[in-house]
């Protein structure tokens, strides 16, 4: 299945795609759930609901093209990322004079959950910064409330997969060791744009993935490049704290991104960023300036 959300005005309604039409899922039969929240809480057993509702219904729903689409998951517990988990982005960074930390051990940062966008919502460029660069990234969700997961049994807590843009503004980045900073901008997690259920996905590790620049061919690698495989991930975070349904896993991106290039092609107010990965779909997210404003809510 192809899960997404869209906006109504303030409402954030839960849909499944077929074809190129959205059911709402609340419509699809009485108890369903009507968020991704509600949905991914429920587990298995509400995902297999969802699914035989979709079977039965015979509704047409909306056009994909006229929704509103939301991130997939628009309130995720947590935002985790992966850094140096492709061999070719470690290459370039390498050769970039950027020290590489040791390997043996997985690199993890957070993305504050604040940053999180739609698959087609502008991104900003900061204020603050002009280093503002793209990573074209798998996002796993997981789907099920998991601790000291043996890889092995790592597929049976994920409930699909998802395109992300790790946003990224270099020089914030680069301040403190945990690049929290330079990860979480207002607006520097792009997801979507839908989440393709896990049985829906036969090899995640196998998928082509690539990123544009206005039409320009930037990255384009493919997730057999993971350092650390999807297991491997789950396994070693999982055996520090408790991951929860609805927790976007983004798991590293492969070179040419621009901070590698000599000089650096940072992107610029006006510019398209499109990310795509074979069989999920696509992001494509515009870049705008910044208004700095105090807001106190």
């Amino acid at each position: 299945m192809r899960l997404v959300t869209y906006r109504e005005g303030a409402r954030r309604i839960l849909g499944v795609l077929r074809e190129d039409r959205i059911l709402p899922v609340a419509g699809l039969s009485p108890g369903l759930p009507d968020s991704m929240e509600a949905l991914l809480n429920g587990g298995p057993a509400a995902m297999a609901a969802v699914a035989a509702g979709l079977e039965r219904h015979r509704g047409d729903g909306i056009a994909l093209e006229s929704a509103d689409l939301a991130p997939p998951v628009p309130r995720p517990r947590k935002f985790l990322g992966i850094g140096f988990n492709y061999s070719s982005h470690v290459e370039e960074v390498r050769r970039k004079g950027i020290p590489i930390p040791d390997l043996s051990n997985q690199v993890w940062f957070n993305k504050q959950v604040s940053c999180l966008a739609g698959p087609y919502d502008p991104i900003e460029l900061p204020a603050s910064s002009e280093q503002l660069d793209y990573e074209a990234e798998l996002g796993v969700v997981i789907g099920r409330r998991c601790r000291h997961v043996p890889p092995e049994q790592a597929h049976t807590v994920i409930a699909g997969y998802m395109v992300c843009n790790d946003v990224s503004v270099r020089d914030w980045q680069l301040k403190a060791p945990t690049a929290i900073l330079g990860k979480s901008f207002d607006t520097h997690g792009p997801t979507g744009p839908w989440l393709t259920t896990a049985d829906a996905v036969p090899d995640p590790q196998a998928l082509s993935i690539r990123s544009w620049v206005d039409g320009e061919l930037r990255q384009d690698g493919n997730t057999g490049e993971l350092i650390n495989g999807i297991a491997a991930m789950i396994a070693y975070i999982s055996a520090v704290f408790t991951l929860e349904p609805g927790d976007i896993l983004s798991t590293g991106s492969p070179c040419g991104v621009g901070a590698a290039f000599n000089p650096p092609r940072w992107l610029r107010a006006g510019q398209r960023v499109r990310v795509e990965i074979e069989g999920l779909g696509h992001i494509e997210n515009r870049v705008v300036p910044e208004v700095p404003a105090t807001r106190i809510d």
